[in-house]
């Protein structure tokens, strides 16, 4: 039979199939080598480090040594006496203050601004918008404005010189911050969960206990770390509304380290490596839920 006679398949008017072609590879732009932004990390690392190197460098120093020589060399005979002056000097006492108003701070900060935040994303009339605008008017007050006022309503209520003159402010000014995180979390669950559980008889309170903090802890974990932090590292309202030893916390007593150790400056800087340890052991623990908080600000 010669080729011109094979047989031909049948056409039946369809086109016939291409074979699908294979798939291309997409590149993602994050894969993509960046020396610049590389370059510029590396100098926001030195930026850091290098001042909390020389820091606790110079606390191991001693104090004959402490101005003679590189202040970034390591040094040739370290040594913890400049802990041990600050750890007999009352630092204990300032540790303790400073963890039970961070505390405090924390407890009333959560107690309050969830509650808020979980009614200003669920209510959704015009005064509850009007309220929570003003109540983020808070941001832009600053504590210097309003310490006189402060100051005059603390000694009528008979606070003045006591830790709860310094835990109130800072709760409060922590407060609008914190609302305004949370309501941005808060708007990321889903209103079908909201609806399925309305659905099964949930009251309002059970929703906010069994849906919207476990949905929120990202935003949750952020509050705390910076409620702990404006309380951790609150001077103003120290300074202003306590007099005594007996309130003093880190922040006033390192402004008294200054005069203490005045000469001593190894010591001075112990106490500062001391003091930023427990804050530091808590950012180390809530990172991922700090920076997952704070991406979810924006809400949907």
């Amino acid at each position: 039979m010669s080729h011109d006679t094979l047989p031909r398949p049948a056409t039946t008017g369809e086109p016939t199939p291409r074979p699908p072609r294979p798939a291309r590879r997409r590149r993602h732009w994050t894969k993509r080598a960046n020396p610049l932004a590389g370059l510029g990390s590396v100098v926001w690392l030195a930026v850091v480090l290098v001042p909390v190197y020389a820091m606790l460098s110079a606390s191991l120093t001693g104090q004959d040594k402490a101005l003679t020589g590189n202040p970034l060399s390591p040094p040739t005979s370290p040594t913890l006496d400049n802990y041990n002056t600050v750890l007999h000097s009352g630092f204990g006492h300032l540790l303790v203050n400073t963890a039970i108003v961070a505390a405090a701070v924390v407890a009333i900060v959560l107690g309050l601004s969830v509650p808020l935040a979980y009614v200003a994303v669920r209510t959704r009339d015009r005064w509850s918008g009007m309220a929570f605008r003003l109540f983020l008017l808070g941001v832009a007050i600053p504590a210097q404005a309003v310490v006189v006022p402060l100051y005059l309503l603390i000694a009528e209520l008979g606070l003045y010189d006591s830790l709860p003159a310094v835990i109130l402010p800072t709760a409060a000014f922590a407060m609008p911050v914190s609302v305004l995180v949370l309501v941005g979390t808060l708007r990321d669950v889903s209103e079908e969960l909201y609806e399925a559980m309305a659905l099964d008889g949930a009251s309002p309170q059970r929703m906010l206990f069994q849906l919207a903090v476990p949905m929120a802890k990202g935003g949750i974990s952020t509050v705390v770390v910076y409620s702990a932090l404006q309380a951790w590292n609150g001077f103003l309202f120290p300074l202003i509304f306590t007099q005594s030893d007996g309130p003093r916390v880190l922040t006033l007593g390192l402004f008294n380290y200054v005069s203490q150790f005045g000469v001593n400056i190894p010591a001075l800087l112990a106490s500062v490596v001391l003091s930023g340890i427990p804050i530091f052991a808590v950012y180390l623990v809530a990172r991922r839920a700090l920076v997952g908080g704070l991406m979810g600000v924006g809400g949907k």
